[in-house]
């Protein structure tokens, strides 16, 4: 009988030790696959992370957010961003759905430290007349502290606060320099390069007559470099409100500490029409060769979207866009000291000033608004919340109860802001090859990001001339992207021969949100006449409805239930993708395009006050609303 011994003893047997005989072959990679290694991931060297974050968070050491009693701090603003349950200053407890991966926290420069020593009636308040009258009133409380309050926030932003008070509370005085040193020692503490990063920054507050021109100001680098200078403020007699100075100080930052920083706008639709200026700046300068060229230099990137309303476009000036009056606030700037005039928009929102943009390149030979997109809170609260089911307001006056809808945000003789305006929004999405202040800052200067209204849709924007449909044909398109084309933020090299640009886009739903409802690509050009257009065309959309001539005309359908605040995804898409070419290319016109993507409709924050809270809700305010992210554009020059 013969004995049976099983292939793998065998192999011992008549070999030897398997470590000894057992050895991998030596393949070479263009073997296996031409040209490339076998894994797709072993060489990629392009940004595969999209990393979320607030780019715009107040704590109390801002004025406008200590008045109206916020007492959350700097560590525990960080430790809701990283993920942890806090309390908010109402003492209701708060916590993210999900973590966010970075954070800026942008405290107004201003007074810095002013509100925390109002409240405890410091020496250096009490000993100004105006000073000691308001720090009486806070003592008493109710009433008389909201009054204060709204009479102090009304004299900072007519630029008429009392120069002791400046003073004490600026660039020179110990407090100023000891909030600062904190703010700074907060970031480094909560840094960590690989998993959480914590900017430097402020927000400069340029507010002359009322008009909103706020910047934050983002550093790259860490307490080494940002000990080494102050930040700037606005106020007088001391600090300035013209952009030129503060492109001044970015410059001197840069030079003094080797470091680097960049200032992005936000609020627009506030700015009386200053935003985006074309002939003449508010502050009496001229839009002229020199500041078109620092702020094309300066100001990479701007925020289209945020609590105090969306700033894409407005209806007058889109009346082709069925999706433009989305969160619109049409007032003038936020004391309400002017109102909305049709002749102010031009200057106050995003796609308007990039198309703007393209007519001042061709006069001055540079494009100041050549920016990429993001999307912050501007959270007075200290709490990064978004989402419409996590609102917790602009600030601790308007955390959740049962009457802030109705409660006016702000008011005055000449009307108001209704409380129901407010806007959960929204969240900066970065591109970027790693979670590190380095990396993320970088992104964001080649104008890598994209903004969303709170979701956290994953999308991918490429410009090029040669891609295909078959480049669809993967889970990860990101692959011929780079490979053929620019990313989002990109321009489009020379056309050559090619009869016109393609894009290749990609969204995929927040995997705890909506479906989608369509994709959008947004172009703005210059004719050879000198005159603007812009066009918005349907790409891609959900549930095989037809897209005709550019427009899909049959609406996504509501699953929103008003009875328990919820929606279904059994319409929409959770993923949209389409190679896309533009139909009406000139290669003699300059121009840009970037994408928006549309959810399928979803309660407001609103509703939600109404179910949980049993909040009475105006019939004028919006219940639902189609949430969206915004590419940031992709460029075309002759």
């Amino acid at each position: 009988m013969k004995k049976f011994i099983p292939l793998f003893a065998a192999f011992f047997v008549f070999t030897g030790s398997a470590s000894a005989q057992i050895k991998p072959s030596v393949v070479s990679p263009d073997t296996l696959y031409p040209g490339k290694a076998y894994s797709p991931y072993a060489q990629r060297s392009f940004p595969s992370h999209v990393y979320w974050g607030d780019s715009h968070l107040h704590t109390g050491n801002s004025l406008d957010a200590g008045l109206f009693g916020n007492t959350v701090g700097l560590d525990d603003a960080y430790r809701l961003a990283r993920g942890e349950e806090i309390k908010a200053s109402s003492g209701i407890p708060v916590k993210l759905s999900r973590p966010l991966d970075w954070l800026i926290i942008t405290d107004h420069t201003d007074l810095m430290g002013f509100a925390p020593d109002l409240q405890k009636g410091a020496p250096a308040i009490l000993a100004d007349p105006q000073g000691k009258e308001w720090a009486e009133a806070f003592q008493k409380g109710g009433v008389e502290a909201g009054k204060a309050a709204f009479d102090l926030i009304g004299k900072f932003s007519q630029m008429k606060l009392p120069p002791a008070l400046v003073k004490a509370y600026s660039p020179g005085a110990d407090v100023f320099a000891g909030v600062w040193e904190d703010n700074i020692k907060a970031a480094e503490a909560n840094n960590e390069p690989g998993r959480f990063t914590a900017f430097i920054g402020f927000e400069w507050t340029s507010v002359p007559k009322g008009f909103n021109l706020h910047r934050n100001v983002i550093l790259r680098d860490g307490g080494d470099r940002a000990r080494q200078v102050l930040p700037l403020t606005t106020q007088p007699p001391i600090g300035t409100t013209d952009p030129l100075d503060l492109y001044q100080w970015l410059e001197d930052y840069e030079s003094k500490t080797g470091g680097q920083a960049f200032a992005f706008a936000h609020n627009g639709n506030l700015s009386n029409g200053w935003m985006f200026p074309t002939e003449k700046t508010y502050a009496g300068g001229v839009v002229d060769e020199n500041y078109v060229k620092l702020r094309a230099k300066w100001e990479p990137h701007y925020e289209i979207t945020q609590i105090k309303g969306d700033g894409e476009t407005h209806p007058v000036l889109s009346p082709d866009d069925e999706f433009a009056d989305y969160e619109n606030w049409d007032v003038g700037n936020l004391d309400l000291s002017e109102l909305k005039k049709p002749e102010m928009l031009k200057g106050e929102y995003g796609r308007e000033a990039l198309k703007q943009g393209l007519l001042l390149e061709k006069k001055l030979g540079f494009n100041p608004y050549k920016f990429g997109f993001g999307g912050a809170t501007d959270s007075h609260t200290s709490l990064a919340t978004a989402e419409e089911d996590n609102f917790f307001g602009k600030s601790t006056s308007v955390e959740p109860s049962a009457t802030r809808v109705n409660h006016p945000f702000i008011e005055s003789e000449l009307g108001k802001i209704e409380g129901y305006k407010l806007v959960a929004s929204g969240y900066t999405g970065i591109w970027a090859t790693e979670n590190t202040r380095e990396a993320l800052f970088d992104a964001m200067q080649r104008r890598e990001t994209y903004g969303t209204t709170g979701p956290r849709m994953r999308v991918r924007f490429f410009g090029g001339w040669d891609f295909i449909d078959n480049d669809l044909r993967s889970r990860a398109p990101a692959f011929k992207g780079y490979e053929k084309g620019v990313p989002m933020g990109g321009d489009l090299k020379n056309a050559g021969d090619k009869k016109a640009p393609n894009f290749l886009i990609y969204a995929l739903r927040d995997p705890i949100g909506a479906n989608l409802d369509r994709l959008q690509v947004i172009k703005g050009w210059l004719d050879g006449a000198g005159k603007l257009h812009e066009k918005v065309y349907d790409v891609s959309v959900s549930d095989g409805r037809e897209i005709v001539d550019g427009k899909c005309k049959t609406p996504v359908g509501n699953t929103v239930d008003l009875e328990a605040a919820n929606w279904t995804n059994t319409i929409g898409a959770a993923e949209l993708a389409t190679v896309w070419t533009d139909p009406d290319f000139d290669a003699t016109e300059s121009a840009f395009y970037y994408v928006r993507v549309l959810e399928i409709p979803t309660p407001r924050w609103v509703l939600y006050d109404k179910v949980r809270l049993g909040a009475k809700i105006p019939k004028e305010a919006e219940l639902t609303g189609q949430e969206r992210a915004y590419t940031s554009p992709i460029w075309y020059t002759p």
